[in-house]
This record gives structure tokens, C-alpha cells and sequence, in this order.
């Protein structure tokens, strides 16, 4: 069966970036380091979970799509809000660490065996890329079937990232999230919790970040070679003008 790249004629408008970032992780994270001393901690999380809530049902009446950045976002304040509420610290959160890219990294995997792996999603934008040009190349070289064996094989490397981040993620935070003294006040255990909170989000953006971007430049890269390879296109060729 010859498979398409997904081509309409309305594309919706497009996800910003920076506010996915801000309502669905930033504010979420800020809201649970620094307000449960003054909140609570059940109050902190519901409010928390206000956030990427109200910005995925705001994008799904605007773009009539779901926002996977929300979903993850009310997953990751869940499971950090949770556990905190139920007093849970040390191993419990070293494993939720690693469960939320190992999520991810099932999700991706998961893609790969669809007709439109995950990758496609993430690269081949309509709004910045000549999707419709990319098609008709590959339909004229008749290599439609072996450019998406290649982007398959490009959603098992991004998987693989995850999988990466997932273990990094756990060993850091086994050094970070040590069990806290329960002699100490709720109060007081509320603000080591926090710290190990704080230091895990410091830490983890030098430690994890940067290597998972480097991994996601090697994808790039590995993409834009099969792009070339198949459709003999250049990338030059491909990006929509401004």
C-alpha cells in the first residue's frame, strides 16, 4: 500500500511554543515548588492543574485538536502534585522521573508502527515545510514506501532519546530526592521536598537537556539526509517562505 504524507487544504493555525511551555511546565512547576508552603499542598495542586487544563481546552477549541503538551503536562502535575500530597518522597519520585519520558518514549515507539509515525508530526510542518512538493517528488522517484521505512526508522531513534532521558532522569534523581527526615514539621518537610524539586528542574535542564538535544540535531540530521536521498530536495528547497 503506497503510504501519503497528510496534505489538506485547511492546515490549523499553529501551536505557540513558548506559551505550550510557560502554561503547561513553567507555571505547573512554579506553582508546586513555591506555593504549596503557602497554599497547601492539595491547593497548590489544583491550581497547577488549572493551567495546562485551561490552555488544552483553550487550544482544542482553537486549533480542534488535542494538545499532546497539555496532556503530558497534566500527567507530569499529577504525578509530581500526587505524590506529594500523599506525603511520598525519595524512590517514588526517582521513578516518577523516569516514567514521564518513558511514557513519552512509548508513545513515539508506539507511532512508529501507524501510518503517520511520530516524527512526521513533529518535522513535517505544512505551515514551515513544502509537504505537498516533498509528496509529489517522492511520488515521481516512486519512493514513497522507502521514505517512510525512513521515518520510521527516525520515530525508533527519537524513542530511543527517551529512553535515554528516562534512565539519566532516574540516576538523577536517586541523588536528589533523598528520603526526607519525618521527625521534621509537615511544614518543614513541605520546604526540603520543594529544594529537591527545585535542584531536580536546575539540574536536569544542564544534565539532560542539552544531550537530548544533541540527540534530536542527530534526527534532524538523519531525516534530512533520507529527505535528500528520496525526493533529492534540499532543505533549502523545502522550508515555506516567510
Amino acid at each position: 500500500m503506497t503510504t501519503t504524507l497528510s496534505s489538506t487544504s485547511t492546515v490549523p493555525p499553529k501551536e505557540n511554543g513558548f506559551l505550550n511551555i510557560i502554561f503547561n511546565i513553567l507555571l505547573p512547576v512554579l506553582i508546586l515548588n513555591k506555593l504549596s508552603k503557602f497554599i497547601g499542598p492539595v491547593a497548590a495542586l489544583i491550581l497547577a492543574l488549572a493551567f495546562p487544563l485551561g490552555y488544552g481546552a483553550y487550544d482544542l477549541v482553537k486549533r480542534k485538536k488535542m494538545n499532546a503538551f497539555s496532556v503530558l503536562g497534566l500527567l507530569n502535575v499529577l504525578f509530581t502534585g500526587g505524590l506529594a500530597v500523599l506525603g511520598l518522597s525519595g524512590f517514588w519520585f526517582a521513578v516518577k522521573e523516569a516514567a514521564f519520558p518513558a511514557l513519552v518514549g512509548c508513545f513515539v515507539l508506539g507511532s512508529a508502527f501507524t501510518k503517520k509515525p511520530f516524527i512526521e508530526t513533529l518535522f513535517l510542518n505544512p505551515s514551515v515545510m513544502k509537504v505537498d512538493m516533498l509528496e509529489q517528488k517522492l511520488a515521481e522517484h516512486g519512493k514513497q514506501a522507502e521514505f517512510h521505512d525512513h521515518m520510521r526508522k527516525a520515530t525508533y531513534w527519537l524513542s530511543l532519546s527517551f529512553v535515554f532521558s528516562a534512565i539519566c532522569n532516574f540516576v538523577l534523581a536517586r541523588r536528589i530526592f533523598i528520603n526526607i527526615d519525618t521527625t521534621l514539621t509537615p511544614d518543614a518537610q513541605s520546604l526540603v521536598l520543594n529544594e529537591q524539586i527545585a535542584d531536580m528542574t536546575t539540574w536536569s535542564m544542564a544534565i539532560i537537556m542539552v544531550p537530548s538535544i544533541l540527540f534530536l540535531l542527530g534526527i534532524f540530521w538523519y531525516l534530512m539526509r533520507g529527505i535528500k536521498e528520496f525526493s533529492g530536495l534540499s532543505i533549502d528547497q523545502l522550508m515555506q517562505e516567510s
